[in-house]
């Protein structure tokens, strides 16, 4: 498929582009023909390398690749609650996620706020 090609010469980015465009137009210059298939035909040969298209670009892809490290097999964990209904479990297990010393989940009280206050105030004099 080859597409005609209409330039405007007031689009041109550079002067000899407008005088090229100028003399298309007038009919002075044939305008180029453009293949848009042949030409991505012709790219796509350009796209994949000469090593890539045997079996030693394939061992090379996987061995830059590869990870550095041994990564362990991953172990599924299947945990089962058990639904009592009552509220006592669940007051229960908010006392263990807020008593956690790993996670980032602390209780912060009146005193603890007005205590951050005095020494923030503290900081300013």
């Amino acid at each position: 498929m080859s597409d005609k090609v209409q330039p405007n010469p007031s689009e041109a980015p550079t002067h000899d582009a407008q005088l090229a465009a100028e003399q298309i137009v007038s009919g002075e210059k044939k305008a180029p023909k453009v293949d848009f298939e042949a030409d991505y035909a012709s790219a796509q040969q350009f796209s994949v390398s000469e090593i890539d298209r045997t079996g030693e670009g394939k061992t090379a892809a996987e061995t830059a690749t590869a990870p550095k490290y041994e990564i362990p097999e991953q172990e599924e964990t299947k945990t089962e609650t058990q639904s009592t209904g009552n509220p006592d479990d669940y007051v229960e297990m908010a006392k263990e996620i807020g008593a956690s010393k790993i996670e980032a989940v602390t209780i912060v009280s009146d005193d603890l706020v007005q205590q951050a206050l005095q020494k923030g105030e503290a900081a300013k004099k």
